[in-house]
């Protein structure tokens, strides 16, 4: 029920966000930037849901059998290459946010104008360089109905991951803690300079005002407030990713709860990304445009 309720409410939360960007694509509403990463990010949010919940969800009521060696291969690769855009959308994103927000001599200055350009390109590069980083994945998994001549290396319930050889399972390892890791390490580093910048702005405002200031959360705080959660609640959950990933793919036979937590941490950022994530994305960078056009007018 947990894994049908994660999956339910991700889908609908994700289709909300895709169709609210279809009619705005049919009514020829010009968009933001910052649009294009959120719907890259919302397309693979429902490849994880599609590829990972659904047959999860199948499988704990007991459908052991529905895929055969091609799906289950198939299956596996559209989730590592969802997961991994995940990834690559939410720190392009962060890294844009610096860039815009940046003053005028930082040495981010000379990308402002530039950027919004390269941000078509930098999303369509994300999904190549995944598909090409995930071409491994096939390789170690089959169905369940092959169990002849190979050595099972963990139980998924509905597909099995077979000993592929030391070389094989260590370069997976090490692309995928080589990825992950300098993704979420260069999104703290972009969320904390934001973190900085509104701080030093926010005390510019005070000096500037003196005692004048409202007492109530000034736009800087708010800004402040999301950007924590965004970092938190995005690292957490892929760090937790990471690390479950690991463990499973070293650990001979790892446990069935070890498969099943990994499963359901691999789809809370999907699942909760329209309903908490994606309005704090907008509203943080409303507050980060606006603090960069009143920066021009001074």
């Amino acid at each position: 029920m947990t894994f049908l309720l994660q999956t339910t409410v991700g889908m609908l939360g994700n289709f909300s966000i895709f169709y609210h960007y279809l009619f705005l694509y049919l009514t020829r509403y010009k968009l933001r930037a910052t649009d294009l990463i959120l719907k890259h990010l919302t397309v693979a949010n429902l490849l994880v849901i599609f590829s990972k919940g659904i047959p999860q969800t199948m499988a704990a009521f007991g459908l052991k059998y529905f895929l055969d060696d091609l799906g289950c291969k198939l299956v596996f690769y559209v989730h590592r290459v969802g997961r991994d855009v995940v990834i690559d959308a939410t720190c392009l994103l962060t890294l844009f946010q610096v860039i815009m927000i940046s003053p005028g001599d930082s040495r981010w200055a000379g990308l402002k104008i530039r950027a919004p350009r390269y941000l078509g390109t930098s999303s369509i590069l994300c999904w190549v360089l995944t598909v090409m980083r995930s071409v491994l994945i096939p390789f170690y998994m089959t169905d369940k109905r092959n169990n002849t001549n190979i050595i099972v290396k963990a139980d998924y319930d509905y597909c099995n991951a077979v000993y592929s050889g030391i070389i094989t399972e260590s370069l997976y390892v090490s692309l995928l803690l080589l990825h992950d890791g300098f993704c979420l390490g260069l999104m703290v580093w972009a969320r904390s300079s934001m973190v900085f910048i509104l701080h030093r702005h926010r005390e510019r405002v005070q000096y500037v005002h003196g005692n004048t200031v409202s007492t109530r959360s000034s736009p800087e705080s708010r800004a402040t407030q999301s950007i924590l959660v965004l970092v938190t609640t995005f690292v957490s959950f892929y760090s937790l990713s990471s690390i479950f990933q690991v463990c499973i793919i070293l650990f001979d036979d790892p446990s069935w709860l070890l498969v099943s937590i990994s499963a359901l941490i691999n789809g809370c950022f999907p699942s909760a990304c329209p309903f908490i994530l994606m309005n704090r994305i907008s509203s943080v960078f409303k507050v980060l445009l606006s603090l960069d056009e009143e920066r021009n007018t001074h």
